[in-house]
């Protein structure tokens, strides 16, 4: 049976939540701070933490960082009432694999536990993309742009990937979020546009093209420029 290790503290629900997932056949252990969290998210039968941010003791994202930090690679799928893009977007950067806000449905937390549940694929050894002047080593997950070394965050590496393996292909935001991520999408998100801005910032500001109405493209050749030599926006 796969075991959830739930980290809540509100009583009423921490008991929907174990109620739901043990009748869809996972076990469930349920602890209510930060410091249990830690102790009991390492162990090797927990398959995946469900964490509240909200906790009495260790804010949840500190508990988050403890995880990481550990070289724990457990999914964690945070649930939080904490539900503005800059809260996500930071869960997000500590190593969380996916947010959902309170108040939620049930319905589509299962569904992103069953998604974070699925095996995960083994990319080739010596897997090499190479795009205009961007190189990126799926195995190793390293960057590079003409040669230089940038350094990304998992989730601007994942982002970064699916530009790679669809160039000159214009994606919407909706499939970014997909592609990406594995995340359903939000009208109310800017989640895409804010890490579209964050790999321009490192790979350059005309590497990823807004195509207005559609979407974005990963620009393979430099912009031409305008005639007075100037690079056109």
């Amino acid at each position: 049976m796969v075991s959830l290790l739930v980290v809540e503290d509100e009583d009423r629900i921490a008991s929907f939540l174990a109620k739901g997932l043990r009748a869809h056949g996972y076990g469930v252990e349920w602890v209510r701070s930060g410091r249990e969290a830690l102790e009991r998210a390492t162990h090797p039968h927990i398959s995946l933490v469900i964490l509240d941010l909200g906790l009495p003791d260790l804010d949840g994202l500190e508990v988050l960082t403890g995880l990481r930090e550990r070289g724990a690679t457990v999914p964690v799928l945070v649930l939080s009432a904490r539900g503005r893009v800059d809260d996500r977007v930071i869960g997000l950067n500590l190593g969380a694999d996916d947010y959902v806000t309170k108040p939620f449905a049930f319905e589509e937390l299962l569904a992103r536990v069953r998604a974070n549940l699925r095996p995960r694929i083994p990319v080739p050894p010596n897997t090499l993309l190479r795009v205009g002047g961007i190189g990126v080593d799926l195995l190793l997950r390293r960057v590079t742009i003409d040669g230089r070394p940038v350094s990304l965050s998992a989730r601007e590496f994942s982002l970064l990937k699916t530009f790679v393996t669809h160039p000159r292909q214009v994606l919407s935001r909706q499939e970014l979020l997909s592609m990406a991520w594995g995340m359903q999408f939000d009208p109310r998100t800017n989640l895409v546009d804010v890490y579209v801005s964050y790999l321009r910032r490192k790979l350059g500001e005309h590497v990823i093209e807004t195509v207005h109405g559609a979407g974005y493209c990963l620009r393979i050749d430099p912009p031409a420029p305008s005639p007075g030599g100037a690079e056109q926006a």
